[in-house]
């Protein structure tokens, strides 16, 4: 069996399992149902539901070394087994020194142990603050500077790497890691011990100045912004000398970076999963959201300072989904999205998500309470915009089992066109972006009509050839033209209703007359749709 990895192709990351491009229909469980064997069958039910095949769960450090250096791994196998027995994948989340930005899935000997295992100063001197702008949220964390904690986490990581390859290598029912959860630290923009002033105050790595400076073609506006006006300098610099404004955060990446570095390079060698590491994103000024993390506006630093995580994911709980995806394809990043929302567009955000941007992952968050309206006030303590009022829209869980039917039959097809204009989307959260042109034809859908009640429409179109497109459609009316000005009329040969079974079309209605002019569908249906242009 071939080990899974992400290779290029058509210039574009796609995730290859047991030899083969494809894409994760997942789903992250509530993170404390992998504590035990019972819960994780019922998170298994949600997802049979759902037609999700991959769960995301946590593997803790306190989970498999509860005293140090006494390893159990039994929860953990009886985890993979299961997932064996569902016939399906696991990505496993280390939850190592982090999680949340916090450190509560460290073990007990390491919480208590203090002047071993420092915690972070958010305040000088302090190692447990609050968060006064945070909802006064009590907080304390470890740092991204103590390397006997670093050690120790990735001594733990390594112990369980060690562990999966032995148990997993031939079965490969774990198809990649996220190694922590949401890093960096809250409360201020870095930490301020006086180790942390020292570092600071000292020279910024030379290694890391010439590569932004070498690297602004995609960088955030302020960044590159503060990295250009300190370009002319010449070393060694200080952090502020070098980065400007931006040298706090910078520095807060860069280390906190370089811890996650050590721990997946050190896991790598034992057994080279795919590693990824997922982001609490930026919402206001440094230290309002873990700052530290692999946010898109920082994806450069990650980039130099840890080159063996392959992925950059965000976790989307805010209102504006599209601009977070958009940002996250830059610098030849897949979009993977580890977490979001269970709101009343996840369904049709699925379909765009890999019609659109070809994702190698989309998986909901808490996805066995799917079908409740998401309104939970305690979200906004991780991140999550409690003002969206799509939180208190359901997504109905049939029509998302619809969804991961179809695009789960038809996957092969799909990510062969992953990285062409072969394979495009669009959705009614961007209703001025309708059309999809593929050369000799132009669709359009249209999802804002008066008689489409729910504003919650999306449109996959694949190409097949220049007369043969597969089409998923549901609450938006479709309509077709030519896009070749040289034979300007377009034409139906044919429209049929269907599926993909074993890769193979079966029509299910053969649409004609009334049907195959009125091309409005309010559920989620699948098309092979025949035209020629003259």
């Amino acid at each position: 069996m071939t080990m899974t990895h992400f290779e290029n192709m058509n210039g574009r990351k796609v995730l290859t399992v047991d030899g083969k491009p494809t894409f994760l229909l997942a789903g992250e469980i509530h993170n404390s149902n992998s504590s035990c064997i019972e819960a994780m069958r019922g998170s298994w039910d949600s997802a049979d539901a759902l037609g999700i095949t991959t769960l995301l769960i946590p593997v803790t450090w306190e989970m498999i070394e509860p005293e140090e250096d006494k390893f159990d791994f039994d929860l953990v196998r009886e985890l993979v087994l299961e997932a064996r027995r569902r016939k399906g994948h696991l990505g496993i989340l280390w939850f190592g020194a982090w999680k949340n930005s916090q450190c509560m899935y460290a073990p007990e000997w390491v919480k208590k142990d203090r002047a071993r295992f420092k915690r972070a100063q958010m305040i000088k001197g302090k190692e447990r603050i609050t968060l006064e702008s945070f909802y006064g949220m009590s907080y304390s964390t470890l740092s991204y500077l103590c390397e006997e904690t670093k050690r120790a986490d990735a001594k733990a990581f390594c112990r369980f790497m060690e562990w999966l390859k032995d148990f997993d290598e031939k079965e490969q029912t774990v198809l990649y890691i996220q190694v922590e959860n949401e890093t960096g630290v809250m409360g201020a923009s870095r930490e301020l011990s006086d180790e942390a002033d020292a570092l600071f105050n000292g020279p910024a790595p030379q290694g890391l100045i010439e590569y932004l400076r070498a690297n602004t073609a995609e960088m955030e506006a302020e960044l590159k912004k503060d990295i250009e006006e300190n370009a002319g300098k010449e070393g060694p610099l200080t952090w502020t000398e070098a980065f400007g404004n931006s040298a706090e955060e910078i520095f807060s990446v860069y280390y906190t970076a370089g811890y996650c570095e050590y721990v997946a390079s050190q896991g790598k060698k034992i057994y080279d999963l795919p590693m990824a590491v997922n982001a609490w994103l930026r919402q206001g000024p440094p230290g309002s959201y873990p700052t530290g993390g692999p946010i898109w506006q920082m994806m450069e630093v990650w980039q130099y300072a840890a080159p063996s995580i392959e992925v950059f994911c965000p976790d989307i709980y805010v209102r504006n989904f599209l601009e977070v995806c958009d940002n996250y394809v830059k610098r030849g990043n897949p979009l993977f999205i580890p977490e979001t929302a269970c709101n009343g567009r996840v369904g049709a955000r699925l379909v765009y998500s890999i019609g659109h941007y070809h994702a190698a992952c989309f998986a909901p968050f808490g996805f066995e309470d799917m079908g409740n309206a998401e309104k939970n006030p305690a979200m906004a303590l991780f991140g999550a915009d409690p003002s969206d009022p799509l939180l208190n829209e359901s997504q109905d869980i049939a029509e998302y089992r619809q969804y991961s039917d179809i695009l789960a039959s038809m996957a092969d097809r799909l990510v062969a066109a992953y990285g062409t204009k072969n394979l495009q989307a669009v959705t009614s959260e961007r209703p001025e972006e309708a059309e999809m042109d593929f050369g000799e034809i132009r669709f359009t859908a249209m999802t804002q009509l008066p008689m489409i009640e729910k504003k919650d429409g999306v449109c996959l179109v694949l190409k097949e050839s220049s007369e043969c497109y597969y089409i998923l459609i549901n609450r938006a009316m479709l309509n077709y033209a030519s896009g070749d000005e040289t034979k300007p009329n377009a034409e139906l040969l044919s429209l049929d209703e269907g599926r993909f079974e074993d890769g193979r079309w079966v029509t299910t209605l053969h649409r004609n007359g009334d049907e195959a002019q009125s091309l409005m569908f309010m559920k989620p249906t699948l098309l092979r749709c025949r035209l020629f242009t003259y």
